[in-house]
């Protein structure tokens, strides 16, 4: 019997940790748990590990209780299966697989039993009729377990067809312990949003099983698919690509992994048809360590440009943030949080730096003598994510469900605010919460449109990621829902809108990259990786889309409609 190990079931637990963003929790459960010392090649091991090895844990408990109500037949029963068979194949399939097995022992039990019966001088018409009736209970056992399992299939197909037409998720969902904070300031309407935490349930499906959704079902007639000739594979990377930013300057593309590098890519203006790999003269290795390259410390968390596109702002999960050029050279490291960095943004004018970190803390940098002008220390859980309001105030998030509006000077906050909702700097109320999501909302976007913005005549709106594997659009001047977008069917880490706003992208665990209509609600193109996928980014004129994987590739993908 395959058995395993404490440590590989703590390592499968800190990735289960750490891949959804619960990165504090997965820190401490890692440093109590040795997993630096672990010998388990992370990149072997796929995402989501452990919530398949539960599954399929699941799937063995259902099947057992399904084989037969004789316990006795049960042990027997799974000797026709292989190992890998519980793996690929679901409940129904393996019911098969047994069946078939067993009527063909059964078929070839009455030869052995009349060649027996022979030797021995025996006649097989004489057998008891004990052993005939018997087989005649078990024929009609069988036949009882076939009719049911066709009611089952019957059933299954019409749910199916429900979904389809209907194009709603009714998925079962797995709650979790924690959320990732993340929050975006609105600079021309003064409103703050930040994603809600406060998980709900749904309804189990058929059997509590997950159907899949029909992707792009509702704009069928548009050419969905993006091909491989309008796709740039940027390889590089050792590790898990957490975060990716174009430069303003519009060429330049910025990527930061677990291998502890960032990567600095010169992307041609023409269209996208080749792979790039490591060593290329075009990418610039920015490494954040001094010997080993598998320090897990290290992991490039965040970065972003300044607003010249000539120097680039990382963070990392040893605490330290560093400043690089656009030619791959360090500037300067700015060191004085006690924990890792999850959040970094420069201010528009580009004089400060704004830091967020699990020590609770945020931190304004002074770029021009790279050292730390102000510790802000209100939160009293770790600091997630931080944004800029203006050139000297900027808001806070935590997971202590607290917004602190401060300002460069201030010894307090200028604006609190409680709770993960839309808030107005101009009233104390909230307005408009996400309590239409069904799970926690991982992001949160506005889009390039509204007064004060190069599309002023657009509407205003808010997009929403979540964990429950759909995204939301909404009108953010009166919190009105506008749109569900439905396709994906892992959890949505990563959503953008276009630079003219008429189409936003999403990225998710299930290894698809959506572009959508913003207008109609609809896929129009859609591009299937190998890995799941963390962030996604359009550059300045929109025309290339960038979506990091969890495969360590970077892909930048040709847009045009």
């Amino acid at each position: 019997m395959i058995s395993i190990t404490s440590a590989e079931l703590n390592y499968l637990i800190f990735r289960y940790l750490h891949e959804p963003g619960f990165t504090h929790s997965a820190f401490a459960f890692g440093y109590e748990a040795g997993i630096s010392k672990s010998t388990i090649e992370g990149n072997l091991v796929p995402p989501g590990a452990l919530v398949t090895f539960v599954q399929k844990g699941i799937q063995y408990l259902e099947l057992e209780a399904n084989l037969s109500n004789d316990n006795a037949e049960v042990d027997e029963d799974f000797q026709f299966l292989q190992p890998l068979d519980l793996i690929t194949k679901d409940v129904h399939e393996l019911q098969k697989i047994i069946k078939e097995k067993k009527e063909n022992l059964q078929r070839d039990k009455p030869n052995e039993k009349e060649k027996d019966d022979l030797e021995n001088g025996q006649e097989h018409e004489h057998e008891p009729s004990k052993e005939r009736e018997k087989e005649k209970q078990q024929k009609e056992k069988e036949q009882e377990r076939e009719k049911i399992d066709k009611d089952r299939e019957r059933e299954k197909g019409k749910e199916k067809e429900k979904v389809h037409e209907d194009l709603t998720d009714t998925k079962m969902v797995v709650d979790t312990t924690g959320t990732k904070m993340e929050m975006v300031v609105d600079t021309i309407d003064t409103k703050i949003v930040v994603d809600s935490s406060g998980p709900r349930h749904e309804e189990d499906g058929i059997n509590g099983e997950q159907e899949p959704m029909e992707i792009c079902a509702s704009s069928t007639s548009l050419p969905c698919e993006i091909s491989n000739s309008d796709v740039t594979v940027l390889e590089g990377h050792a590790s898990e690509v957490f975060a990716c930013a174009w430069s303003p300057e519009g060429s330049l593309l910025a990527s930061g992994s677990g291998d502890s590098t960032a990567r600095i890519w010169s992307i041609g203006e023409g269209q996208s048809s080749c792979s790039v790999e490591n060593g290329a003269p075009n990418v610039l290795v920015l490494k954040h360590f001094k010997g080993r390259t598998n320090e897990k410390s290290k992991d490039v968390t965040t970065l972003d440009w300044n607003g010249e596109g000539m120097l680039l702002a990382t963070g990392s999960y040893d605490g330290q943030a560093r400043i690089w050029n656009r030619n791959g050279e360090l500037v300067s490291t700015l060191n004085k949080h006690k924990g890792p960095i999850f959040s970094l943004k420069w201010n528009k004018k580009g004089d400060y730096i704004l830091s967020g970190s699990v020590d609770k803390t945020a931190i304004v940098w002074d770029v021009k003598t790279s050292e730390w002008k102000q510790q802000f220390e209100f939160h009293s859980a770790p600091t997630l994510d931080v944004d800029w309001r203006n050139n000297v105030q900027f808001a806070t998030c935590s997971t202590d469900t607290m917004i602190y509006v401060c300002k460069v000077g201030e010894n307090r906050p200028i604006r609190t605010f409680s709770g993960h909702q839309i808030w107005s700097m101009k009233q104390d109320t909230c307005l408009h919460d996400f309590r239409d999501h069904a799970r926690e909302i991982y992001t949160v976007r506005w889009s390039p449109t509204g007064p004060g913005t190069n599309n002023p005549n657009k509407q205003l709106l808010l997009a929403s990621a979540s964990f429950d594997s759909t995204v939301k659009l909404w009108d953010a001047e009166v919190g009105r829902f506008l749109h569900t977008l439905n396709g994906h069917r892992d959890p949505v880490y990563s959503v953008a809108f276009s630079p003219n706003g008429e189409y936003l992208a999403s990225g998710s665990l299930d290894k698809c990259v959506h572009i959508w209509s913003v207008k109609e609600g609809k896929i129009v193109r859609r591009y299937n990786g190998n890995g799941g996928i963390f962030e996604v980014c359009w550059n300045k004129e929109g025309n290339k889309l960038a979506a990091c994987f969890a495969n360590n590739v970077v892909c930048v993908i040709d847009f045009r409609m």
